[in-house]
C-alpha cells in the first residue's frame, strides 16, 4: 500500500525544453551592426522621401527627417528586439513571426536612412522604389508559386530557373513572329509547361533523382536557349527576337490613390496575371478539394492512395500546371522588362525564387512576401548606385544573395516542407 502510494505521488519528469538560440544571436549580431552604422556612423544631414509623383492627381508632401536623429531610433528598437528574443528562447517560449519581421522592416528602414543619407544627392523618390522592387519581384513570385505547387504535391523543382529562362526565349520567338504580344505570352506557358514535362516523366514515371533532373534542365534550358540565341536570333534580330511589349494597363480612380495606387494599379497584363495567380492558388491549395488531395499526397502519399487519389497522375497534374505558371514569370523578362531575348538572361533568379518558396514556408501568401523582399534588395541595389552612395559597388551586387542568405538562415527556423517532398511513390 505505501509502495504504491510513493510510486503515485512521484513528481513526473519535466519535459525537455529545446533551445534555439539561432534566431537570437542573428538579430543580436544584426542589432549591433545597426548600433555601430545607422546610429554612431549615420551622416550628419537630412533625408528626403518623396511619397507621390508630383504630376499625380494626389499628392502628399515630402517625408524629411534627420537621418542621425532616425538611425538612434531605430538602433534603439533594434537591441530591444533583440534582447527580447533573448529573453523570450531562455524562459522556453517561442519568438513570435512578427518580432524578426518588425526587426527586418525597421533594419531596411534605417539601412534606407542612411544609405541616402551618405549619398550624394539624399533624396530618393520612394514610390519609385517600392514600384522597381514590386516589378523586379513578379518574376520571382510566379517562380515561387511554380515551387509551391510541384512541392505540395510531393515534386522538388529545382528547375524553376530553367522554366523562366524558355519562357523567356519562346515569348520572344512567338511574339516577335507573330507580331503578337499575347502569343507570346501563351507560348512562353506552353515552353514552361514542356521543361515540367520532362521533370515529371523523369521524376514521377522512371523515378530519376528530382534534384537532380531540375539542375540537368537548368543546364540543358540553359545551354540550348544561348546556342539558339548566337546561332539564329543574332543572325536575324528583327525577325525572331524583336518582340512588342504588352503595355501598362491604368485602373482609373484606383490608380490614383497616393502611393500604393501607380504601384498596383498601373501594371502589365503580366503583373495583373500574378495578382490572380496568387489568389487562385493560395485558394485552391487551402479551400478546395483538388487542394486537399494535392497536400495530401505531399505529406501521406501512401494514406492518399488508399482513400482513393491517384498519387502520381496527380503530382503529374501539379507540375505541368507550375511549368505554365513559371513560363508566364519568364516571359515578363522579353515582353515586360525588355523586348528581346539575352543569353541567361534570368541570371539565376529561379534559385531566389526557391529561396522565397522556402522562406514563405510553402505557403503561396509568404512565398509572395518572401519574393517582395528579394525584389526591393535587388531594386535597392540599383537605385542606391544611381544615388552615388559611400556603400562600395561591390556590396551593392551582391545584397539581393545576402538578404536571401540571412532570411533563410535565420528566419526559417525549424519549420519544414512537405514530409513527401522528394519521395517518389511506387504503388504497391
Amino acid at each position: 500500500m505505501s509502495t504504491a502510494t510513493t510510486t503515485s505521488s512521484a513528481p513526473a519528469p519535466e519535459a525537455a525544453v529545446v533551445r534555439s538560440w539561432k534566431t537570437p544571436i542573428l538579430l543580436g549580431v544584426l542589432a549591433l551592426l545597426g548600433l555601430a552604422g545607422f546610429a554612431l556612423g549615420a551622416p550628419d544631414t537630412d533625408v528626403t522621401f518623396r511619397l507621390t509623383d508630383p504630376n499625380a492627381a494626389l499628392t502628399l508632401p515630402d517625408l524629411v527627417f534627420s537621418a542621425a536623429a532616425f538611425g538612434w531610433a531605430a538602433a534603439v528598437v533594434l537591441v530591444l528586439a533583440a534582447a527580447w528574443a533573448f529573453v523570450l528562447v531562455r524562459s522556453g517560449r517561442r519568438i513570435p513571426i512578427w518580432l524578426p519581421v518588425i526587426f527586418g522592416v525597421v533594419f531596411v528602414a534605417a539601412f534606407l536612412s542612411w544609405a541616402v543619407g551618405s549619398a550624394n544627392t539624399p533624396n530618393v523618390a520612394l514610390y519609385g522604389l517600392l514600384a522597381g522592387s514590386i516589378s523586379l519581384a513578379i518574376p520571382l513570385i510566379f517562380g515561387s508559386l511554380s515551387g509551391v505547387l510541384c512541392e505540395r504535391a510531393g515534386v522538388v523543382n529545382i528547375a524553376i530557373e530553367g522554366q523562366l529562362l524558355f519562357g523567356a526565349f519562346a515569348a520572344a520567338v512567338a511574339g516577335t513572329v507573330s507580331g503578337n504580344a499575347f502569343v507570346g505570352l501563351l507560348a512562353a506557358a506552353v515552353a514552361g509547361v514542356l521543361v515540367s514535362l520532362v521533370l515529371a516523366v523523369f521524376s514521377i514515371k522512371y523515378i530519376v533523382n528530382q534534384v537532380i533532373v531540375g539542375v540537368v534542365l537548368n543546364v540543358l534550358v540553359s545551354g540550348l536557349t544561348g546556342f539558339l540565341f548566337s546561332t539564329v536570333l543574332s543572325a536575324n534580330q528583327s525577325g525572331l527576337n524583336s518582340a512588342p511589349r504588352l503595355p501598362n494597363i491604368r485602373i482609373p480612380f484606383l490608380a490614383d490613390i497616393p502611393i500604393l495606387g501607380p504601384i498596383l494599379f498601373d501594371q502589365s497584363l503580366i503583373g495583373y496575371l500574378m495578382y490572380f495567380a496568387v489568389a487562385a492558388i493560395w485558394f485552391g491549395l487551402f479551400h478546395t478539394r483538388w487542394g486537399l488531395r494535392t497536400r495530401a499526397v505531399g505529406e501521406h502519399p501512401k494514406a492518399a492512395d488508399t482513400l482513393g487519389v491517384n498519387v502520381n497522375r496527380t503530382r503529374f497534374t501539379n507540375v505541368l500546371m507550375a511549368g505554365a505558371v513559371a513560363g508566364i514569370g519568364g516571359s515578363f523578362f522579353t515582353l515586360v522588362s525588355v523586348s528581346s531575348f539575352g543569353r541567361d538572361m534570368t541570371g539565376g533568379q529561379g534559385y531566389i525564387a526557391l529561396a522565397a518558396l522556402i522562406l514563405g514556408r510553402w505557403n503561396p501568401l509568404g512565398a509572395v512576401a518572401a519574393a517582395l523582399l528579394f525584389g526591393f534588395a535587388t531594386n535597392l541595389q540599383y537605385v542606391l548606385g544611381l544615388l552615388g552612395t559611400s556603400v562600395p559597388s561591390q556590396f551593392l551586387a551582391m545584397l539581393p544573395y545576402v538578404v536571401t542568405i540571412f532570411a533563410v538562415a535565420g528566419v526559417v527556423g525549424r519549420s519544414r516542407g512537405p514530409a513527401a517532398s522528394g519521395v517518389p511513390y511506387i504503388k504497391g
